[in-house]
């Protein structure tokens, strides 16, 4: 039982080291000076290919070793709470088509003063929270219907994760879009759905001059 625990959790580590050098912005500058412009269109889908990879041994070892089951959730309850997995998972690929230009790397390289500049041009989910992906992902392993003792301890790990890659990822955000990203951040909560009707409030300039 405890052996199992300590597997999971040192795949968890791999899995988490590997993806955040790769997502990490000297990494892409490394492999931008390697191959070249083709490293716009390539790697986006390597990258979404090597996390597939890293995380599959996770998932095996977890429908392996589940460890002691803490609850299980009887139907109809179970069923909707899968279904709400299922729309909290949709919300991710939304959040990319929603924003694509925080993604592309030529634009991640830039910051707000620099030649590839763009405005934050908020649209979408992002309208309602600033970190879709990090609100995707906590609900849906708060919807799941059965809980073990080994995916609780990596959903804890997991939480821990995701909570600091949207520190990081912002962080990146800000160095991207400076000060209108700034004034974004005190708008809309991270997570926390803003609940009225966000187009009505007053927008700085600076909003409504890109599209916001």
């Amino acid at each position: 039982m405890v052996l199992s625990t300590i597997v999971l959790v040192f795949n968890l580590v791999a899995f988490a080291t590997i993806h955040s050098l790769t997502a990490s912005l000297p990494f892409k500058r490394l492999v931008r000076r390697v191959i070249g412009s083709k490293v716009e269109a390539l790697y986006l889908p390597v990258y979404s290919l090597i996390t597939l990879l890293t995380i599959s041994p996770l998932v095996y070892l977890l429908y392996k070793y589940p460890g002691r089951v803490l609850y299980r959730i009887p139907s109809p309850w179970r069923w909707l709470m899968v279904g709400g997995q299922v729309i909290a998972s949709a919300a991710a690929p939304k959040a990319f088509l929603d924003a694509p230009h925080r993604f592309k790397l030529r634009f991640q390289f830039s910051g707000p003063e620099t030649p590839e500049a763009t405005p934050l041009n908020i649209r979408g989910t992002y309208r309602w929270i600033r970190d879709p992906f990090l609100l995707s992902g906590l609900v849906t392993m708060l919807l799941t219907p059965i809980m073990t003792v080994n995916l609780l301890v990596i959903y804890i790990l997991t939480t821990i994760y995701l909570f600091l890659g949207s520190l990081h990822w912002e962080t990146r955000l800000v160095a991207q879009f400076g000060d209108e990203y700034r004034e974004y951040q005190k708008r809309v909560h991270r997570i926390i759905p803003h609940l009225g009707e966000y187009s009505e409030l007053p927008l700085p300039k600076t909003f409504v001059n890109s599209g916001f």
